[in-house]
């Protein structure tokens, strides 16, 4: 059987947490895969990792990015998602995993329509069978979603009604307690603008009291938020 040489990097700023999926690669990979793994905890880190692996003519064949990771210096890059937007546009035949914590609805549509992983892991979810599943997915049959991920998609799937990703994110920021007023400061639109979408909103999922809590409550049950 062929040998498959394999580069990757591993971003996370919790040391522990790399050392545990680099253990259970590593432990799970096939007897004809060579894994050669380099690790990064911040968006510096990872970005001097990335060129330099460029520069020698050896660019990776599969990134980990977690989400929350210190920024950049020059404030160019924000977080790990920042960072898989940019792999994505540079180097399309890589593979990249988004690794977090984040489970909220809007966040999981979110990044699969900015980034389209060929791996997205909810942390919470995440076992070393899942991961080495994951790793061994990815590369033959992507994309691997872990459950969580899933769970939202397959709610979405079930519920007709289309938003845009301006609502999706205004749905998102009133279930988190922000006032219509100061929406403005979130989203590119005036208040005008954002009381119509809301109204929209509302005759969209039925909500006959008119009540901001009524429609979040629809929405959530929906799978929208």
């Amino acid at each position: 059987m062929k040998n498959q040489e394999l580069k990757i990097l591993m971003v996370d700023d919790h040391p522990m947490i790399i050392e545990g999926y680099m253990h259970t690669l590593m432990a799970t990979k096939k007897e004809s895969q060579t894994l050669e793994i380099d690790i990064a905890s911040d968006c510096d880190s990872a970005l001097k990792a990335i060129n330099r692996s460029k520069n020698i003519g050896q660019p990776y064949d599969i990134y980990f990015f977690d989400i929350s990771i210190p920024e950049s210096e020059d404030g160019l890059y924000k977080n790990g998602e920042d960072l898989a937007k940019r792999v994505k546009l540079t180097d399309p035949d890589a593979k990249v995993v988004i690794l977090t914590m984040y489970e909220e609805v809007y966040r999981i549509h979110d990044i699969i329509r900015t980034i389209n992983p060929e791996g997205f892991l909810i942390k919470s979810d995440l076992t070393s069978s899942e991961l080495a599943s994951a790793f061994q997915a990815i590369q033959n049959n992507p994309p691997f979603y872990s459950g969580t991920v899933n769970k939202v998609l397959r709610k979405s799937l079930q519920n007709p009604i289309s938003l845009d990703l301006i609502n999706h994110k205004m749905l998102h920021l009133l279930s988190l307690g922000i006032k219509t007023k100061d929406l403005v400061k979130h989203l590119d639109l005036t208040l005008s603008a954002i009381e119509k979408r809301k109204k929209n909103l509302k005759e969209l999922f039925f909500v006959e009291d008119g009540k901001d809590e009524t429609l979040i409550n629809i929405a959530k049950e929906k799978g929208y938020i």
